[in-house]
């Protein structure tokens, strides 16, 4: 039942934040974001590795179709599940030094964007898991267009576009799937994910899956050449809805790569993965050269976390242990770090009205604050040994190389690359002589150091104790190896 109040929650609160008006409206969203980090933490604390689905319910949603309202969390699930509940407290105490029109309205998007998230990494139904993926765009949609930038409106229409197209493609996937199932006494068929794993599917059917539901995820990621809509729609989208985007939401595609395509089409992947791999390996490569170029602060690390979800990808798709671990541990160490970053960038933006590099200059002068925490946040995005980033990056980098050391080479550019632009951006913006725009510069607010207090704390807890997280994930991710080693076999 704790999985029904972590879904159903942020859903009540937010409804209930569009009936307030004045200057507490942020205070209750905070409140009700905290209650939700609560209850997540009450389900980190009682979480047992060793065990299967755990904190569920489930009962019939539509059931003369055999589709439940069926949810849980498991050993692949739990980091995302404390990663969504940990980061939209922050992101909404990150909003109280600006004012935006229709507060509540700001506000409440937010946390029903949350409960959507919520609803898809715990989903065990695949129709329930679909409706949540949907649900997820309709907040982040309308957070960017209605408090975005000049051309929010021709973006946000792109990047719903692209993301309907792909999601049209899991929709088909997902009713194939459960008309393969057997019927029942009680349902013509299941929709049950667990019952997609027990298919014995064609190799000719395998392979339209792979690339029907790899589509609809790498698009969500993105993955190299699913991500146009990914730059603009960053840099265009209110910070707030950035971070969800960047931190958060884009974590859906992964996951479903793990869900979804490694259990359901072992031999699409055998046929696919290495293509899959290429395409993500020239995108960590590809993000990287372009984020090098960049001047505008944001558009650097929107190209900068799209090399990172690449990694993650190529280190599902090399199917070790290790790449899988990897991706899980380092999915919560990227949305910690990206979220921060684009946190800095918002910082200076708000005092200086300015995001191009060639403007700024000289801030580390008067912000011994912010340069501390604007320096350890780079330090996790780079991977530097005992941040966060390090041990996630290590795994991917591992399994990459284990499937194939061409690849793991040119997949191991993204640290010398992350290195450059990275220091490029800290160079550009605090160092050197002030400028018109800097040379009034505030350091940070008691608020906004709340912001990157907790989010360094998990940058060096991460980075040091990795074992407090891989130990959550690992039993699951042996599990799944297994399954998926022998359902190959006995489909060949």
């Amino acid at each position: 039942m704790l999985t029904l109040f972590l879904i159903f929650y942020p859903v009540v609160a937010a409804t209930l934040i569009l009936l307030i008006r004045g200057e507490r409206i942020k205070q209750a969203a905070l409140v009700a974001a905290l209650v939700e980090l609560a209850i997540a933490g009450a389900a980190l604390v009682s979480f047992k590795p060793d065990a299967s689905s755990q904190f569920g319910f489930d009962y019939a949603w539509i059931g003369s179709l055999g589709i439940r309202f069926s949810a849980g969390i498991d050993g692949i699930s739990i980091l995302l599940v404390l990663l969504t509940g940990l980061l939209v407290p922050f992101i909404i105490l990150s909003t109280f030094n600006r004012s935006y029109k229709q507060p509540a309205t700001f506000y409440a998007l937010m946390l029903y964007m949350q409960a959507a998230l919520m609803g898809v990494f715990t989903a065990r139904d695949g129709f329930l898991f679909y409706l949540f993926f949907e649900a997820a765009l309709i907040p982040i949609y309308f957070l960017a267009a209605m408090w975005g930038g000049e051309n929010r409106i021709p973006v946000t229409f792109k990047f719903f576009v692209y993301t309907i197209f792909g999601s049209l493609f899991m929709l088909v996937a997902l009713v194939y799937l459960y008309y393969q199932t057997p019927a029942t006494l009680t349902a013509p068929h299941s929709a049950a994910i667990a019952d997609f794993y027990k298919l014995k599917l064609t190799p000719e059917a395998q392979n339209w899956l792979f690339w029907a539901f790899f589509i609809a995820f790498a698009i969500k990621m993105p993955v190299f050449p699913f991500h146009t809509w990914q730059p603009d729609t960053y840099v265009e989208s209110p910070t707030p809805a950035t971070m969800l985007l960047a931190g958060i939401m884009l974590k859906m595609g992964v996951y479903g790569l793990i869900r979804f395509i490694l259990p359901i089409v072992p031999l699409g992947v055998e046929a696919w993965g290495k293509t899959a791999i290429i395409l993500s390996v020239i995108g960590i490569v590809y993000g990287s050269i372009i984020a090098i170029r960049q001047r505008d602060m944001k558009r650097l690390i929107a190209y900068s976390s799209f090399s990172h979800v690449g990694l993650m990808a190529a280190g599902v798709f090399s199917q070790t242990e290790t790449g899988m671990q990897g991706a899980l541990v380092q999915m919560l160490a990227h949305g910690i770090n990206v979220v921060g970053m684009f946190f800095v960038a918002d910082v200076i933006f708000s005092r200086t009205n300015t995001r191009q590099l060639d403007q700024l200059g000289g801030i580390t002068q008067s912000t011994p604050k912010l340069t501390v925490f604007f320096m350890i946040m780079l330090l996790g995005s780079v991977a530097l040994p005992l941040t966060n980033g390090f041990v996630g990056e290590f795994l991917l980098l591992h399994g990459v190389f284990t499937s194939n050391h061409y690849l793991g080479l040119a997949a191991g550019f993204t640290i010398i690359f992350g290195a450059v632009y990275m220091l490029r951006l800290f160079q550009k913006s605090m160092f050197g002589s002030t400028t018109s725009r800097t040379e009034t510069f505030a350091d940070l607010t008691s608020s906004e150091s709340w912001v990157f207090i907790p989010l360094v704390v998990m940058v060096f807890w991460i980075g040091v104790y990795p074992n407090t997280f891989l130990e959550l994930t690992q039993p699951a991710v042996v599990n799944l190896m297994k399954y998926i080693g022998t359902t190959a076999v006995s489909m060949k």
